[in-house]
């Protein structure tokens, strides 16, 4: 029932752009704060940005700070990541995922994820 499917991903070349969408269904998109999260091969999953659930703030890992933007559309249950000035360190499988604001217990949810890669 709960879907978060991820979409826009593929291979671009160093200092390219890509623009990644995850849309929402089965749930209260509005009530929930929205995060893209990211794997690389051999390492951990780490969030790279998050918003709340209003869009009121947003946050960013350091390493992707001022070159990513996360962004949302609650009329659209979508969640965007507008990724500038890629690099190869970058490449990895991307994921959406969705946490009711009041916490995890009233919602937890992962999408499938989409693979980036950066290369020339």
């Amino acid at each position: 029932q709960v879907q978060l499917v991820e979409s826009g991903g593929g291979l671009v070349q160093p200092g390219g752009s890509l623009r990644l969408s995850c849309a929402a269904s089965g749930f209260t998109f509005r009530s929930y704060r929205m995060s893209w999260y990211r794997q690389a091969p051999g390492k951990e999953r780490d969030m790279v940005a998050r918003i709340t659930s209003n869009g009121g703030s947003t946050n960013y890992a350091d390493s992707v700070k001022g070159r990513f933007t996360i962004s949302r559309d609650n009329a659209k249950n979508t969640v965007y990541l507008q990724m500038n000035s890629l690099k190869p360190e970058d490449t990895a499988v991307y994921y959406c995922n969705a946490v009711h604001y009041r916490g995890s217990a009233l919602g937890d949810y992962w999408g499938q994820g989409t693979q980036v890669t950066v290369s020339s």
